[in-house]
């Protein structure tokens, strides 16, 4: 048999027993001690109309409306036939359930008010009047079959919505999980550029002028291959610190804290190695940021000196630091050949921006009309107000 025509389980154990009870119920009826006489037997043709009426029922998830329309016309049919009366009319109610469960409801609906209404007007020809009593005990067991399948569908409705919502969730999570590790890989990709951007290129113009100075100032070479030994050992600190993050196993390597302004000496002494000349303000009166802030604030002006170096030709570069009561202004100047015009920015400034834009803030970065080129970043990062409890009470007027 078809797999779609095959019943299923649930589907022939509500059969079988729907047909145990209305064959059990009429037999009883029809030679028990409340047997009626003139009651028209039910072999063979009485049970023939009830394996009609039942026999849907074993296929009415697979097919709820014919198997509601079937069970409930052979389920009426039964009783002016004048068979016993017994719990036929349970299998047409098996039925309308069935098909109203499923969303078919004006369908059920129908059926059951067409049910009703034909064997009660039967009844009313068959017994000159209708009977009250018995039409009104079917409408409410009608009502409350219909009644009850209308909330479980609205139940199974509401738990369908609420595993819809938890799956989304699900995915919602998912999601935030997956774009979190996105970030973090863009993160850790920055950190690794501006580390690896920086230190390098002081390494080339060390190596550069240590290999035109070894023969004729060996000790100028010296102090260059110095600075190469202690930068490239900084650079390998810093890498091994980020990519620490992304391994599984625990490690005894050392782990830096992420840089901050207080390295930016030791930035500036690196950088003047390579023979720029970096000269440092402060402006406002210094106070301790926050830890993002004071990293972007060393990643911008690290940044903005790679480029100096590699790329702008300069003697020397200015940085000023600002620090106001709702943040921190960053600029670095450097006096070299600007850029050409229509210049690209490259994956540095668009780093910076990133940087600066993360923290709510912005950066420019553009040559200056006299030549040169200056980046200009605003870091929000308000100071906290001063905690009046803790401040001195003043002292009474004499």
């Amino acid at each position: 048999m078809p797999s779609r025509l095959r019943p299923s389980s649930t589907d022939l154990a509500t059969a079988l027993a729907v047909a145990a009870l209305s064959v059990c119920s009429a037999v009883f009826l029809e030679s028990g001690p409340y047997a009626a006489e003139g009651v028209r037997p039910l072999w063979p043709w009485g049970y023939l109309v009830i394996a009609v009426a039942v026999a849907p029922l074993a296929w009415r998830s697979r097919f709820p409306v014919p198997a509601a329309v079937v069970s409930t016309t052979a389920s009426t049919l039964y009783y002016p036939m004048g068979f016993p009366d017994g719990m036929v009319l349970a299998a047409g109610a098996v039925a309308l359930f069935g098909a109203a469960v499923r969303g078919y409801r004006w369908q059920a609906w129908l059926l059951g008010v067409e049910q009703f209404l034909a064997i009660h007007l039967w009844e009313a020809f068959a017994y000159g009047a209708p009977r009250l009593g018995p039409a009104l005990g079917m409408l409410a067991w009608m009502l409350v079959v219909l009644i009850s399948a209308e909330a479980a569908r609205k139940g199974g409705e509401y738990r369908a919505v609420v595993r819809e919502r938890a799956g989304e969730a699900a995915r919602s999570r998912e999601e935030a999980i997956r774009r979190r590790a996105a970030d973090e890989r863009v993160q850790l990709a920055r950190e690794v550029h501006d580390t690896v951007a920086h230190n390098i290129s002081l390494i080339n113009v060390q190596a550069g002028t240590a290999l035109y100075l070894i023969d004729s100032e060996p000790e100028r070479a010296a102090e260059a291959l110095a600075t190469i030994k202690r930068t490239s050992r900084e650079t390998l600190r810093e890498l091994r610190a980020t990519l620490n993050v992304l391994r599984a196993v625990d490690e005894r390597a050392p782990r830096a804290p992420t840089p901050d302004l207080d390295r930016l000496d030791e930035l500036v002494d690196g950088t003047r190695g390579a023979g720029l000349d970096v000269r440092v303000r402060t402006r406002g009166t210094p106070r301790r940021l926050s830890t993002n802030v004071a990293a972007a604030a060393y990643r911008i002006v690290q940044e903005s000196l790679t480029n100096t170096v590699r790329h702008a030709r300069a003697s020397g570069a200015d940085v000023e630091l600002e620090y106001t009561a709702d943040g921190l202004d960053v600029l670095v100047r450097d006096d070299g050949a600007a850029p050409a015009e229509g210049f690209t920015p490259g994956n540095g400034i668009m780093g910076m921006r990133e940087r600066a834009a993360a923290l709510g803030g912005g950066l420019d970065a553009a040559p200056d009309p006299d030549g040169g080129f200056t980046v200009r970043a605003r870091l929000p990062d308000p100071a906290e107000p001063p905690d009046p409890l803790s401040a001195p009470a003043p002292s009474p007027e004499p």
